[in-house]
């Protein structure tokens, strides 16, 4: 069994990764952790002018908020690790709802497993949701993830 684990380091995204770690998958299972590296945008008016350095330091932050999320995921993941288990990560760039369905599509998995907010309503609107994207577009099975309030 293929199964993807998308992981952004919120705590409903570590509700996910605990799930993945405390389930008997069977034997011969594949894990692979999924962490995308938004793209960015500048933040104000084009009239301020940014630092010279503004978009590295920008994209170097993204890098390193990604691998800490990833090695948490990782960590985790290879302390409960089952026998016949294989785990393995990708990092990549793009929308999340894309770069989560592409991979899965791509990779041939079973399963996506995310977290979700659970918002809804204004916040829902605003905010959008990625959970719902992936459970609507899907080729596959999806697990949503909700953290316990």
């Amino acid at each position: 069994m293929k199964i993807l684990l998308a992981v952004d380091g919120s705590d409903c995204s570590e509700a996910a990764v605990k799930e993945a770690a405390r389930r008997p998958w069977p034997e011969g299972s594949e894990i692979r952790v999924l962490s995308v590296i938004e793209p960015m945008v500048t933040p104000m008016a084009e009239a301020w002018a940014l630092p010279d350095n503004y978009w590295e330091e920008a994209d170097k932050a993204a890098k390193d908020h990604a691998g800490a999320v990833m090695d948490k995921a990782l960590s985790r993941l290879t302390t409960a690790r089952r026998p016949g288990l294989t785990i393995t990560s990708e990092t990549v760039r793009g929308n999340p709802r894309d770069a989560i369905l592409n991979e899965a599509e791509r990779w041939q998995a079973d399963l996506i497993v995310v977290g979700s907010h659970g918002y809804s309503g204004m916040k829902k609107l605003w905010l959008g949701s990625v959970s719902q994207a992936v459970m609507s577009h899907a080729k596959c099975s999806v697990e949503i993830v909700r953290v316990r309030e």
